[in-house]
């Protein structure tokens, strides 16, 4: 989710959730089933083939365990469906990554080897939106975006933090890869601290999309696509010396274009991004 858009209109880089959810039906996916919004736009013959969208809104609610406090805010539960869902691609993750950091480990003991790395979307894969899709009623624009990211921390992904922290530990270097632009980073940072990421998080470790001035190592300068920019920079940090054993995201797009030994994809209905 780049990872600051949400549900923006069908022709912008966010599909809208009801345009997703239709593809989806139309195209005979349940988008449900999935975990993951579709990239079809047929067009819908009838009415019959369009969800009701306070429906599809009420079970991405119960799909997320929506809990809500006493002053109104939306959270989603730690006993949900979805947080089953991340807690069993944790740890697949873990156990490929336990297998795969004592390779390198091993080898490197006998040559010269590239230095072992896991790259990480961050929004809905290592930040959960929920609260923030709740209080802005699953409707996506930047200033309320910013808004958000400025004055308050969205929850981690539940267990990413720890995942992420135990790889570290294990000897795996930690590259953020977001779609939010540059003027978000300070806010980002500062929620990944907050929510308990201990890992490097300055500028070498924490890439933000920069189209004011994007890299040179970008051949497609600001109009990159999503897996232009993305597979783009993982394989700058692959030129730096390291080696990308694992790649995260809760967007195809995130985990498209190479430069990575395994993908792992979190669960995401809310939105497709290309």
């Amino acid at each position: 989710m780049p990872r600051p858009a949400r549900f923006r209109p069908a022709l912008s880089r966010r599909a809208r959730l009801g345009a997703t959810t239709v593809a989806a039906l139309v195209a005979g996916t349940a988008v449900f089933g999935v975990g993951q919004a579709t990239a079809e736009h047929s067009v819908p013959r009838t009415d019959k083939e369009i969800p009701n969208l306070t429906q599809v809104q009420d079970k991405i609610k119960a799909y997320y365990g929506d809990t809500v406090t006493a002053d109104g805010e939306h959270y989603a539960s730690p006993h949900s469906n979805y947080a089953r869902q991340v807690r069993g691609i944790e740890a697949k993750a873990r156990t490929y990554l336990s297998k795969a950091l004592a390779r390198h480990d091993r080898a490197g003991k006998k040559s010269e080897q590239a230095k072992p790395a896991i790259v990480l979307d961050m929004d809905d894969t290592t930040l959960l939106t929920y609260n923030y899709e709740l209080r802005v009623g699953f409707h996506y624009t930047e200033e309320s975006q910013d808004k958000y990211l400025a004055h308050t921390d969205m929850d981690p992904v539940f267990g990413m933090n720890r995942l992420v922290n135990w790889a570290h530990a294990k000897g795996a270097e930690v590259f953020f890869l977001t779609g939010r632009k540059e003027a978000q980073r300070d806010w980002s940072v500062r929620n990944l601290k907050n929510v308990g990421y201990g890992v490097p998080l300055d500028r070498r470790h924490v890439y933000l999309k920069n189209k004011e001035n994007p890299p040179a190592y970008l051949p497609c300068g600001a109009t990159c696509t999503t897996v232009e920019y993305k597979s783009g920079t993982r394989k700058h940090i692959e030129s730096l010396g390291y080696h990308v054993v694992a790649n995260f995201g809760d967007q195809y797009s995130d985990l498209s274009g190479g430069a990575g030994d395994r993908t792992f994809k979190l669960p995401n209905p809310m939105y497709y991004l290309p």
